[in-house]
């Protein structure tokens, strides 16, 4: 396995940079690490304060990882944070991140680049969030006897780890200090494996995250103004095309209900994408100018510039930005979840539930607990295919029990799973990791 590895870390960058000409991920992966390493010397070249090292995948991982970030920087703002992402599509959206002192991408993993990235950062603490364990960086942890903290931590049977040919998967697991995981089957995996005196039960800090970002919700004008005063409100989020192939028909066959559409990827393609799909929609962009434009209505709802009516016709709003699908869910009647039609499997469901609003997706959720958990409390309901989505939606939309029943357990099954920030801090304030 470690041939492979070595095999892996070798030709990605290769792979990335033949794609960057056609594959706009990989051009800026690649163009995001030019020079990084001048970047990392000139950024630290002054630092005389502690550094905790924060390393994320992605966006998602950001999100769990951020609670732990904002109450270190809370509680200890001599301390500086140093945020990196190995992805794209989380450095691009938060590079300008306020309460990290750097974000950079991480340098692609090797002895070589571990050793300099350290002898330049030089961190006091280090948390990897949930997954991404990159072997040489791991080990210069434990070479350096630096604290390594694994936040919000995720196990499955199926993972290289508890395989009888992961032994080098097991050598990068004892490198890590103390584990911080969500359930019991990832303490019971580790346990399988002899980690068992370093693993703590913490739960997943996405929670804490979805309950912060709620309490401080703030209303959309613009969303307002288009759903006006009607009842059936659909919000579907972080939506692929394989999910517009499922709502498609009921966007058809219910004209009455407004539908919020917040795709995934926002680039204009998809967004055109989009357009093409859903016949009676408009974008937010095109939302916002219209009714910023001055008009005389008639009775007849009618305009002077004859846009009015046009307008108020389209029940379909196609979010074209990044930033508001977290409080758009609020204004659900019912929220649909992406990415559950296609492999990768059911976006983040608890951005929604945290509302107190029935969720709805896909078959494939099997590797998220949450989603798991969720199905079970009857918080939300998975579909295989239109005609069940169409069953459950008007379901919901028509039984004020179940829909009453169904919208209570989701908000419950998010407030009773928070605390895990409080645990993981409480764990570094205790054993002085940033005070040694």
């Amino acid at each position: 396995m470690k041939i492979i590895y070595k095999l892996f870390i070798s030709l990605y960058p290769l792979v990335a940079k033949l794609i960057s000409g056609t594959n706009e991920k990989a051009k800026l992966w690649v163009e995001g690490r030019k020079d990084i390493f001048n970047k990392l010397k000139e950024a630290f070249a002054s630092n005389k304060s502690k550094v905790v090292w924060v390393h994320c995948s992605s966006l998602g991982e950001f999100e769990q990882g951020r609670p732990v970030i904002e109450e270190l920087k809370a509680t200890n703002p001599s301390v500086k944070i140093l945020l990196t992402f190995f992805s794209p599509s989380g450095y691009e959206i938060r590079k300008n991140y306020e309460q990290a002192d750097w974000v950079l991408y991480l340098p692609m993993d090797s002895a070589t680049n571990a050793i300099k990235f350290y002898d330049i950062v030089k961190p006091s603490l280090i948390l990897f969030v949930k997954y991404e364990f990159w072997h040489y960086y791991l080990e210069q942890a434990m070479v350096r006897n630096i604290p390594l903290l694994l936040v919000s931590g995720i196990f499955r049977e199926n993972q290289p780890f508890f395989k009888w040919y992961g032994s080098f998967n097991r050598e990068v697991l004892n490198y890590f200090t103390w584990f911080f995981v969500q359930n019991e089957e990832s303490i019971e995996l580790l346990k399988s494996i002899g980690i068992e005196n370093n693993v703590t039960l913490s739960g997943d800090t996405r929670f804490d995250r979805v309950i912060t970002i709620a309490k401080q919700f703030e209303a959309i004008p613009a969303i307002e103004s288009f759903i006006g005063d009607h009842q059936q409100v659909i919000v579907a989020g972080s939506t692929w095309l394989e999910d517009d192939e499922i709502l498609y028909h009921y966007t058809i066959t219910h004209p009455h209900v407004m539908f919020i559409i917040a795709p995934h990827d926002v680039q204009k393609s998809r967004i055109d994408e989009c357009l093409k799909f859903y016949k009676n929609a408009i974008t937010y962009s095109d939302w916002l100018t219209v009714n910023r434009l001055p008009f005389t209505e008639s009775k007849e709802g009618s305009s002077a510039n004859g846009q009015r009516s046009t307008i108020n016709e389209k029940n379909i709003l196609i979010i074209d930005n990044i930033g508001m699908l977290s409080r758009l869910y609020n204004y659900a009647t019912i929220c649909f979840i992406g990415g559950a039609f296609g492999e990768d499997g059911v976006h983040n469901v608890l951005e929604a539930a945290v509302y107190n609003k029935p969720v709805v997706f896909g078959p494939e959720y099997s590797k998220y607990i949450e989603a798991i958990s969720l199905v079970e409390e009857e918080g939300a309901f998975s579909v295989e295919n239109t005609l069940e989505l169409e069953k459950v939606l008007n379901t919901l939309f028509n039984d004020t029990t179940l829909y009453k029943k169904a919208s209570s357990s989701a908000g419950n099954y998010v407030t009773e799973k928070t605390g895990a920030t409080n645990i993981i801090t409480k764990y570094i304030y205790e054993n002085r990791l940033l005070t040694n």
